[in-house]
């Protein structure tokens, strides 16, 4: 209960290495990766229960709701790319390939694009949401992470996991802007404030 901060409920999640989670757009469930099974979960947020689950395979981390609230999107680091996937009825839509160790997933303030980090490739996948294609990969170097946009859209800033910095981007053409030192490891990152009312808890991810 998030005003009296006491457990409702502990749901065990049968799967290992549950990871990144979204809702969906009306709020009455949500899509969890399980990264070391690699499946996905689906849980209805009011019985507090496991509703489906799907085998994708390699390591599914980071999940966004797409932008029009009818998918998601799912970095799998393990296959190189986006799983694609109905919430409703659970199933694989489409495999969107990337680059290896497709790890994190940001949004174009307008809703145009996804911007997909490969971790493992140093590069950063850009994806019309439109079409679903890749129209361009920034080879950015290091270990691009978590990404999260600015406010006005004209910035990406990237957590580089094994390289000890935060990255800032041109959104449109990914230029490097920045490069800042913070120390070993860092990894989820926010950019304050955002758009929306309410926190969904992961990197800035706001409704």
């Amino acid at each position: 209960d998030r005003k009296t901060w006491k457990l409702i409920k502990f749901l065990e999640i049968p799967y290992p290495g549950v990871d990144h989670l979204d809702f969906s757009a009306d709020g009455n469930y949500m899509i969890m990766s399980a990264e070391t099974a690699g499946e996905v979960v689906k849980v209805d947020v009011t019985k507090m229960e496991i509703t489906g689950a799907l085998s994708v395979g390699g390591s599914p981390l980071d999940v966004r709701l797409d932008p029009g609230g009818k998918l998601f999107y799912i970095a799998n680091q393990g296959t190189g790319g986006v799983d694609v996937v109905d919430g409703d009825s659970m199933k694989l839509v489409e495999f969107i390939k990337t680059d290896k160790g497709a790890h994190g997933i940001g949004m174009s303030r307008d809703a145009t694009r996804m911007f997909v980090t490969n971790r493992i490739a140093g590069s950063i996948s850009v994806i019309d949401l439109a079409t679903r294609t890749v129209t361009a990969t920034w080879n950015v170097g290091g270990s691009p992470d978590m990404v999260a946009t600015s406010i006005d859209g004209s910035q990406l800033w990237v957590s580089n996991r094994y390289n000890g910095t935060v990255i800032v981007l041109d959104s449109t053409t990914g230029a490097i802007l920045a490069t800042i030192r913070t120390g070993a490891n860092p990894h989820g990152l926010a950019f304050w404030p955002q758009p929306g009312r309410y926190s969904l808890g992961h990197n800035g991810n706001m409704r």
